[in-house]
């Protein structure tokens, strides 16, 4: 913390008009000042006469650096505030390049990634992800609903009565939706209830959710996720270390290890994907995402690939 004197501190060394007196604490003599006991180089500025009474001016430059921990006593601790400078916080999407460290399952250090600023560091949109997240689950419906028409339900197709003298409403089958165990009208039919979303939205809605998921501080990356064993407490133990997460998603680059998968199939809250198939829905699922090195790198070559027409 660089000190600035100013005048105000000035004064409490002494008037202003005894600055130049000898013996004063705050002397200056052949272009250097001398604070308790200390030499430091100043600058005199000139005389100025105002309303009849000489003024000194003195502003003096030093070239040291003075904080409150400073224990040669060469300033007085009292004059020399403790409070912390808040920096601020960073500001979302402007496509900045992040730096993150990286760990492993063993919190291990194993060094630091960048992660491509065009990828997780965009601008975030509510209405993005809702469209990609209602183009998902529209696409996972499964579409099999299915009712019988007139010609499809079971029954005879005989005339009940004649079609006068009965004093009944003519009918002309017993398979009419009016009757019970008859056809349904308008029923659903098989069908995909997919919709069209671009693929350069499709895109953007991955980046958004990586990108809000990175500044709420919730993603990880791991060198790897590579475990000792297949047993289940081992994803249990690391779990339990983290804070403030209630559902975990772990991406891994290729295929998911046999070891990986025996982990983690008995845990509902721990679920895992390859790069391949990560989503945003899976993503807005889990409070945190933990990737690994291969996976960022090919989850940002696929957002880097261009989009072919």
């Amino acid at each position: 913390m660089a000190l600035s004197i100013s005048r105000r501190i000035l004064r409490s060394f002494g008037s202003l008009n005894s600055l130049g007196r000898l013996g004063s604490p705050f002397s200056a003599s052949n272009g250097k000042g001398h604070i308790l006991g200390v030499d430091v180089p100043c600058v005199e500025s000139s005389v100025f006469r105002k309303d009849e009474s000489f003024f000194l001016s003195c502003r003096r430059y030093s070239t040291s650096i003075l904080t409150p921990d400073s224990s040669d006593g060469s300033f007085p601790s009292d004059l020399l505030t403790k409070k912390r400078v808040s920096t601020p916080e960073r500001e979302i999407g402007l496509h900045q390049d992040l730096v993150i460290p990286v760990t492993n399952l063993h919190n291990e250090d194993k060094g630091f990634m960048c992660l491509a600023g065009d990828v997780f560091d965009v601008p975030i949109r509510k209405d993005i992800i809702h469209r990609v997240v209602r183009w998902q689950l529209a696409k996972l419906q499964q579409g099999t609903h299915s009712t019988k028409t007139i010609s499809e339900v079971s029954g005879t197709g005989r005339k009940p009565w004649r079609q006068k003298g009965t004093g009944r409403a003519r009918h002309g089958t017993l398979r009419g939706a009016q009757f019970r165990g008859g056809a349904t009208m308008h029923g659903p039919k098989p069908r995909s209830h997919a919709i069209k979303l671009n693929k350069k939205v499709r895109r953007l809605g991955l980046k958004i959710a990586l990108s809000a998921r990175a500044a709420e501080g919730k993603l990880m990356v791991f060198e790897d996720l590579e475990i000792s064993s297949h047993k289940t407490k081992n994803i249990v133990n690391y779990f339990n270390q983290l804070e403030n997460t209630k559902k975990l998603l772990l991406v891994d680059g290729g295929p998911i290890s046999e070891k990986l998968k025996l982990a983690t199939q008995n845990v509902h809250y721990v679920n895992v994907l390859p790069s391949i198939g990560l989503n945003v829905y899976s993503i807005l699922l889990h409070d945190t995402l933990v990737m690994s090195r291969d996976a960022v790198n090919r989850i940002v070559e696929r957002m880097h690939t261009p989009i072919n027409r």
